[in-house]
């Protein structure tokens, strides 16, 4: 079966770790169509992906660090498969958040701009610490660098940026299980 994407199509084709789906394609702007991985609620396709990371992680990963929401199940099962803590960035400040670390997203592949906050007693857990920046997709590579710069800014030392899928041309180096396409639908 090709994976090739063509405009006609509703769905595409994947297989990780003897797992199956049909991922639905949708159109984020106007001109672009692309599969919509969804992790949360599919607990087969995440626990695969998160067993296909297991063998990516560097044995010197000591915390394992994400933001929410869709990348949240796949980092909680690593978490169980290795016995490392993770860290979640939160996309709105929460009223117990004390002297968070703040950090804008520089772009999102859906056009939307957030912001990253990190409170501080979540900030000391990466201090010292090799951490692992997981996400369940990067595209542009904007949240994956925002993850990175609260993670330098906890005192924490980058030792890997894992994803389950990409899609397109990340701007900063990710080892990831699959690409995805994009199709360009400007004439």
């Amino acid at each position: 079966m090709s994976n090739a994407l063509d405009e006609k199509q509703d769905t595409y084709h994947i297989e990780l770790g003897g797992v199956t789906r049909e991922l639905p394609l949708v159109q984020p702007t106007p001109n672009t169509r692309l599969p919509l991985v969804e992790l949360l609620g599919d607990v087969e396709l995440t626990r695969a992906a998160a067993q296909e990371l297991q063998k990516l992680l560097p044995a010197e990963t000591e915390l394992l660090f994400t933001c929410e929401t869709s990348s949240i199940s796949l980092v909680h099962v690593l978490s169980e498969l290795t016995g490392l803590p993770y860290e979640v960035a939160r996309k709105r400040r929460r009223p117990y958040m004390q002297e968070p670390l703040i950090q804008e997203v520089a772009s999102m592949t859906l056009g939307v701009n957030e912001t990253l906050w990190l409170g501080s007693r979540r900030a000391e857990n990466l201090h010292g610490r090799n951490v692992g920046v997981i996400l369940d997709v990067v595209s542009s590579g904007g949240t994956l660098q925002a993850l990175e710069k609260l993670v330098q800014r906890a005192g924490g030392s980058i030792c890997c940026r894992l994803a389950a899928f990409t899609q397109g041309k990340p701007g900063v180096p990710v080892t990831s299980l699959q690409e995805l396409p994009r199709i360009s639908l400007a004439k």
